[in-house]
């Protein structure tokens, strides 16, 4: 089974990508479910993190509050490194379960969806790096209407991560996600 593993800038597409990347046969593993998985009630990771960023990221009820985590862990270059660091053994762990199991079922290829998946020791298990891009001003306009946040906060988050080269520097395939570009047609460069 070859193993791609799928990542991009907030707002570039990569869940619409992934979509159709399911469609055409590949084995999805959604990391935000993954970092959902680690960080619920109760979980090691999540009294690492209220350790870290403050016992007020937790609600009453003991679940992660995540837009006030997201909120501190994108203030800082620092602070974003440390999520990092407190989630990805226990979310690598995770994956490599899910890429047994799509072995299990018999899958040709398995696609690992995740943000912050070049910093991740989930790399190493990727045959090919696909970046999803789309300039800043589209991808701000997508998540203004996805997320419901501030222009503030969208912005604050989008600064966050390293700038387009980062991520094009360390791309095998690139998915072009803005017009004029046909999605259909980017898809072609992983499927052909």
């Amino acid at each position: 089974m070859e193993i791609y593993g799928l990542t991009g800038k907030t707002g570039s597409g990569k869940t619409t990508v992934a979509k159709l990347l399911s469609e055409k046969g590949f084995y999805i593993v959604d990391g935000d479910i993954l970092a959902r998985k680690v960080t619920e009630k109760g979980s090691e990771v999540l009294k690492e993190l209220s350790d870290f960023f403050g016992e007020d990221i937790i609600a009453e009820d003991g679940a992660l509050k995540r837009q006030e985590l997201a909120k501190r862990a994108f203030a800082s270059e620092e602070a974003r490194q440390s999520l990092n660091r407190i989630t990805h053994t226990a979310i690598d762990k995770l994956f490599r379960l899910e890429v047994k199991k799509a072995e299990k079922e018999g899958f040709e290829y398995c696609l690992f969806d995740a943000a912050a998946l070049l910093e991740s020791p989930s790399r190493n298990l990727c045959k090919k790096i696909i970046v999803v891009y789309a300039p800043y001003d589209v991808r701000l306009q997508r998540i203004l209407k996805r997320d419901g946040i501030s222009e503030t906060d969208a912005k604050r988050r989008m600064n966050a991560q390293k700038d387009d080269e980062y991520y094009l520097s360390h791309a095998d395939i690139i998915i072009n996600n803005f017009p004029p570009h046909s999605l259909e047609a980017e898809i072609k460069k992983v499927t052909n």
